[in-house]
């Protein structure tokens, strides 16, 4: 990182300027006054209104949605970050020499960041032995529809080292343009811990709820999604599947040989006809394994509600328009969107899948600003497929989702605001300074009642801390 000169900002001061902006300024959450772990000290970030959460990671600034029931809410409330963090970026007149970008990779140094998915599963379903070998060769193949596209490719010598059927000359051959950002970076099935290992699936169980009724799955092998169609169909066919496991309906005859080589091949294939070989040694295409879910889905889950079958109506088109001309999901599907996008500009240019213009613009697409960005461009001439309106994002802005406990936390960040009181908030709890405490171990239950009576022993809290000869600690 370049030292900051006379008129220039590093990445690292702007992500502290625009949380600082977020808490201090604009006033729409409450900052964190005690440690987070031993890597996230106090002013590092905090909960938003909106009952997510945006704080600083290893020098970049990143943003959680809070809990959600609805398909539809995940989504808006994903689109909601970028409009939090673009109008901190605007008020702080910095839009004009920074950008964020919604994406997985770095041209320039070949760093990549995860877009990590959360799942609430029943603790009843086994974990190994059921959910793992189920959901992995669903997870190797929806990047079919999920992926973001990429220009080039990221070779990790480790993984390569020693598969009998790739020779140096091939691993050196470039890709020009891949379905997948995170493919390329996914090195073992699963793994416990996120900053050693990248892993299709998580395994460190940390549920944030009722540890005896549930467990997070947690995923960061998907990539970040600009359209939000894609990234209805990522999270809506993902808890489609986990809702099929929880009713002990398995796929069969689905496992592959091996599910991180099988990533980046259905990442990497030029063909798009996404050909794997099976754990028995035959083999089946991308399209074929997710049609085993559908079925599966559409026999069990059609009717359930209307998101669901949303779902259901939508994968299945998505997975016949694929097969019959991927181009044609082009208002739709990310990684399509941008291959069209840069085919035309290739050849107006007449350039190779090698020319670091290629790169920018691949870079631009997510620039999540509404005035430069490539995406945003598509989107304002109607050539893009929504599934949410701008209401429902204005909302999301600063609003929680009324049907889980982000409802509760929400409003007690509320009151929190508003009171000179010492509290730890976490995401299932909020404690204050004096002990007295509220757990939120049910993500599904909105704690109405509770909150109510919480926010008294914060007002008292408050005018205990405020009585004369009191000293005062500084919030900050």
């Amino acid at each position: 990182m370049a030292p900051e000169q006379e008129g220039f900002v590093s990445p690292d001061a702007i992500s502290v300027k625009v949380k600082d902006h977020i808490f201090h300024s604009e006033r729409i959450g409450i900052i964190d006054i005690h440690y987070r772990g031993r890597d996230e000290p106090p002013g590092n970030g905090g909960f938003l209104f909106n009952s997510g959460r945006v704080y600083i990671d290893m020098g970049h600034i990143e943003y959680t949605t809070p809990e959600c029931m609805g398909l539809f809410d995940v989504v808006a409330f994903d689109r909601a970050g970028e409009r939090i963090l673009q109008r901190a970026l605007n008020s702080l007149g910095l839009e004009k020499e920074a950008a964020f970008l919604k994406n997985n990779v770095d041209h320039f140094t070949g760093a990549t960041f995860g877009c990590h998915e959360n799942y609430l599963v029943r603790r009843n379903v086994p974990f190994s032995t059921a959910v793992i070998p189920s959901l992995l060769p669903f997870l190797v193949t929806r990047q079919i529809f999920t992926g973001a596209g990429r220009v080039g490719s990221y070779d990790d010598s480790f993984y390569y080292y020693g598969r009998d059927d790739q020779d140096d000359d091939h691993r050196e051959d470039p890709v020009g343009y891949q379905i997948s950002q995170r493919a390329d970076h996914i090195v073992t099935e699963i793994y416990q811990w996120i900053q050693f290992s990248r892993a299709i699936i998580n395994t460190r169980d940390e549920p944030l709820a009722d540890h005896s009724k549930f467990r997070r799955l947690h995923l960061l092998a998907g990539d970040s999604n600009m359209s939000e169609y894609a990234a209805a169909l990522k999270i809506g066919t993902t808890a489609m599947v986990l809702n099929l496991l929880e009713q002990q309906v398995f796929p069969r005859e689905v496992s592959l040989g091996d599910p991180v080589w099988a990533l980046k091949e259905v990442s990497r294939d030029p063909t798009h006809k996404w050909i794997l070989e099976r754990k028995n040694g035959r083999t089946i295409s991308a399209i074929d394994i997710q049609r085993c879910y559908l079925d599966l889905a559409k026999k069990h889950l059609t009717g359930m509600d209307d998101e669901s079958d949303w779902v259901l109506r939508e994968w299945e088109r998505t997975l016949d328009d694929l097969e019959r001309d991927p181009m044609s999901c082009s208002d739709r599907i990310d990684w399509v969107t941008k291959k069209w996008l840069l085919d035309m500009f290739r050849e107006d240019e007449g350039l190779e899948w090698s020319d670091p213009w290629l790169q920018s613009l691949d870079l631009e697409y997510h620039n999540i600003n509404p005035e430069r960005g490539l995406y945003h461009d598509l989107m304002k001439k109607g050539g893009i497929e929504r599934v949410i309106d701008d209401d429902h994002v204005d909302r999301a802005n600063f609003e929680p989702p009324q049907d889980t406990r982000a409802k509760a936390r929400s409003q007690l960040v509320k009151v929190l605001s508003e009171h000179r009181v010492r509290y730890i908030v976490d995401w299932d709890s909020v404690y204050l300074e004096n002990e007295h405490h509220i757990s939120f171990r049910d993500p599904f239950n909105t704690y109405d009642d509770e909150v109510g009576a919480f926010v008294e022993e914060i007002k008292v809290a408050s005018e205990s801390d405020q009585s004369p000869g009191t000293m005062r600690r500084p919030l900050q």
